[in-house]
């Protein structure tokens, strides 16, 4: 195997597995919230959540340059707290994971906890649950499974971002170069052999999480 070789795996995977965490927290407290929630507006705010869904990824780069970079408000104040930008880092590989992979764990979990019987909810309300108690001991066990699968496609995604990646964090090798644009580079530099050890690990990660969805969902 090329010495080079697991630099960018290993790096996809920790920005996989911190953006993961984040992402994982946030979709279960929306999709929670928004699953039993109604108010004016509601369609928007859920639209506005999916939308990276099917935004294309330069698109998403853009709004995060715009929205992170040196010339933005919340640019200058990153700046200003860590003495440096926050665009092409290792940070910024993970914000753009984060807002890619977030539309799946939200959906996932919105719909388990959609599928909860609230009659079952109701009865431990009787019985002197408060919302926090509710939340962890009854309707993340009843949702569990969209939870997991949620959890899992998000990881994927996280993983095999490219396009807002290259925009927003570079490829900086060591630093932000993940597997997909570094495969991206192999290609445009005629280096098959790397291409398609890359490609040949991506798909197999990708298997395996898909599988286990897959065996997830079949079992129960």
């Amino acid at each position: 195997m090329p010495q080079d070789f697991w630099s960018p795996v290993r790096l996809s995977i920790e920005i996989a597995f911190v953006s993961s965490i984040l992402v994982f927290v946030l979709g279960l407290v929306l999709g929670k919230f928004m699953a039993h929630t109604k108010f004016k507006g509601k369609a928007i705010v859920e639209t506005f959540f999916l939308l990276p869904l099917v935004l294309p990824p330069s698109v998403v780069g853009f709004l995060l340059i715009v929205i992170f970079g040196r010339n933005s408000l919340v640019g200058q104040a990153i700046e200003s707290i860590f003495k440096q930008p926050i665009m092409f880092t290792w940070w910024a590989a993970v914000i753009a994971a984060i807002v890619v992979a977030f539309p799946l764990m939200y959906q996932s979990a919105k719909t388990g906890f959609e599928s909860i019987d609230h009659d079952i909810e109701d009865a431990a309300r009787v019985d002197g649950a408060n919302a926090f108690k509710l939340f962890i001991f009854i309707s993340i066990p009843l949702a569990i499974k969209s939870i997991i699968s949620g959890g899992i496609l998000s990881f994927a995604r996280a993983l095999g971002e490219f396009g807002a990646t290259l925009m927003f964090a570079g490829n900086i090798p060591g630093k932000t170069q993940t597997t997909s644009t570094a495969i991206y580079i192999a290609i445009d530099s005629g280096n098959m052999q790397m291409a398609w050890l890359w490609v040949a690990c991506m798909i197999g990660i990708s298997f395996l999480m898909l599988i286990s969805v897959h065996l997830l969902n079949y079992r129960t």
